[in-house]
């Protein structure tokens, strides 16, 4: 009867070596199943991550952006403001006649230095001038058509007359030239 003793022995050391093995099993399990979640939550701080850091890269580019439109556009209204300035001053040197520029050449000559400096001026800034010539074509990019009118021996289309000069703030349009344009159709 000693043998069912050491049979015992060797059944209950099997056992415990089995429980002990299916502890570890289930460990290793539970160790597999939160290895899982880590890498799962890993994944998700890295994506989280990533789009972080392009929506930081995104409002970086959009904050130069924003920079250098305001950097080249920020006088616009200013620049609006002094097209009137130009305006009139051409004005006064087109109203003078032969007999006014004698007597007030000194008064003329003040008036076209100044414009020659604001001309200067809006050159240093990005401004300049839209002076189409008549007979040159119609753009509306550029041109505001104030009249049509048929006029012989043109195009339908074509400049006939500048009613006043437009303006450029760098690529922009400040104020489109106004314009007359032929109407004459084509014959």
């Amino acid at each position: 009867m000693a043998e069912p003793k050491n049979n015992d022995f060797l059944d209950d050391l099997a056992a415990a070596e089995a429980e002990e093995y299916a502890d570890d099993m289930a460990e290793i399990g539970d160790d597999a199943l939160q290895l899982d979640e880590i890498r799962a939550e890993r994944d998700q701080l890295r994506d989280r991550l990533m789009r972080a850091l392009a929506d930081a890269e995104n409002s970086r580019k959009r904050a130069e952006k924003d920079r250098r439109e305001a950097e080249q556009y920020g006088g616009s209204k200013l620049a609006r403001d002094m097209l009137p300035v130009y305006d009139n001053m051409k004005r006064a040197l087109e109203a003078a006649n032969d007999e006014q520029k004698q007597v007030s050449a000194a008064l003329l000559e003040g008036v076209e230095l100044t414009m020659r400096e604001l001309l200067n001026v809006f050159a240093r800034h990005g401004i300049t001038l839209v002076a189409p010539e008549i007979g040159d074509r119609f753009d509306p990019q550029l041109h505001q058509a104030m009249f049509e009118a048929p006029v012989p021996d043109t195009r339908a289309g074509d400049i006939i007359q500048v009613s006043a000069e437009g303006f450029l703030l760098h690529d922009r349009l400040l104020r489109p030239a106004q314009v007359g344009v032929s109407s004459t159709p084509a014959s």
